[in-house]
């Protein structure tokens, strides 16, 4: 189903005569343009409207030209307003068709939650994922070959940064652990502690409103002992076996019921049976990716709105203390497609626990002693 379809569906489905949407990814997603000046808002400075027969987009005058000319395909109409005489919200308000819902707070019109229309992934949607993904993962390998130990999480996220920014990749999320913060902390957001025996480098990545998820692990050599390396070896292999069963769960649940708990009740299966029955208590374990980081994450209960289908991108990321599996994954009838892969990092093929399901996972990286 194409996006016009699914927004006839919608306005059919709910007697209404239009939608509008201003906050930034579903802005992408219905334009493939970008309506974001400041990142610290969740709306955008213009908004999309569908009516049934076309699109069309309310913004002040300050932004028009610029939409026109840089953000918007010409058959996109364009209507400004004064930017001192209304805000956005009254311009669409004023402009719209009374029977009308948005996702974002406008005066008499309903409230519209975007993310179910924006899954699955359209053709354009997929062929636009793997250029982000590929690159991504090109970004963040090409940082995570040049660690040392003595390097600062805080430098790490900086070098992350413009190396994805270097590709035209924002940054919503980078996250650098060195050994003892991944030890103690999931959300290891960086400080000016020293990476020391091995480090986590997890970004999430975000381009013409899609989002890319990924995290690697760099060990050195020189900083642990075969013991250390064997326990991070295992822990990181737990996670990856879990993120495998998430994966192998996903494409069978989607042909079944889609439901969301089934393949959450998976992931726990696949803990217990691996040894670490509560690690899932600790931190979540993702879900649907797309047009959001999370375009929802799995709990053991979750909204009936949530879906699993396919083909549409899913970020799992299990984590057992100290380790981490993650990578924004294509799942389809026919298999799998990982989004964030170079095939240039260390793999290993990785069996689900309890589903048909074999995928090549990344390994620990060990920098050798010469190396590092």
């Amino acid at each position: 189903m194409t996006k016009q379809e699914r927004l006839d569906a919608y306005l059919a489905a709910n007697d209404l005569e239009a939608v509008w949407f201003a906050r930034p990814n579903s802005f992408a997603w219905l334009t493939g343009g970008n309506n974001v000046v400041d990142r610290e808002g969740d709306v955008g400075v213009a908004a999309v409207g569908y009516d049934g027969d076309g699109l069309e987009v309310v913004t002040n005058n300050i932004e028009a030209d610029r939409l026109r000319d840089e953000e918007l395909r010409e058959e996109v109409t364009v209507t400004e307003f004064d930017w001192h005489d209304q805000s956005l919200a009254e311009a669409v308000g004023d402009h719209s068709p009374d029977a009308a819902a948005a996702d974002f707070e406008v005066p008499g019109m309903e409230s519209l939650d975007a993310s179910p229309l924006r899954q699955p992934l359209t053709e354009e949607d997929v062929e636009t994922y793997r250029e982000l993904g590929r690159e991504t993962a090109e970004a963040v390998e090409a940082v995570c070959r040049e660690l040392q130990p003595g390097d600062a999480e805080s430098e790490v996220a900086s070098a992350l940064r413009v190396a994805l920014s270097a590709r035209g990749i924002e940054v919503p999320v980078a996250l650098v652990g060195g050994a003892d913060r991944a030890r103690k902390y999931r959300h290891y957001t960086p400080t000016d502690a020293p990476l020391g025996e091995y480090a986590l480098v997890s970004v999430t990545a975000e381009r013409d409103g899609l989002h890319a998820s990924t995290t690697r692990t760099v060990a050195f050599e020189s900083e642990m002992d075969d013991a250390d390396l064997n326990e991070l070896g295992e822990r990181h292999h737990t996670a990856r076996t879990v993120e495998t069963t998430a994966l192998g769960a996903t494409r069978t649940i989607a042909d079944l019921s889609g439901d969301p708990t089934s393949v959450f009740q998976a992931i726990q299966a696949a803990y217990e049976h691996l040894g670490y029955a509560d690690e899932w208590k600790r931190h979540h374990q993702g879900g649907a990716a797309g047009f959001a980081g999370r375009e929802w994450i799995a709990t053991p209960e979750m909204d009936d709105a949530a879906e699993v289908t396919t083909p549409m991108a899913y970020a799992w990321n299990p984590t057992v203390q100290g380790a981490k599996s993650e990578d924004t994954v294509l799942v389809t009838e026919d298999g799998f497609e990982v989004l964030t892969d170079t095939g240039r990092w260390p793999t290993t093929a990785v069996d689900a626990y309890d589903y048909d399901a074999v995928l090549e996972r990344p390994d620990v990286l060990v920098q050798e002693d010469d190396e590092a």
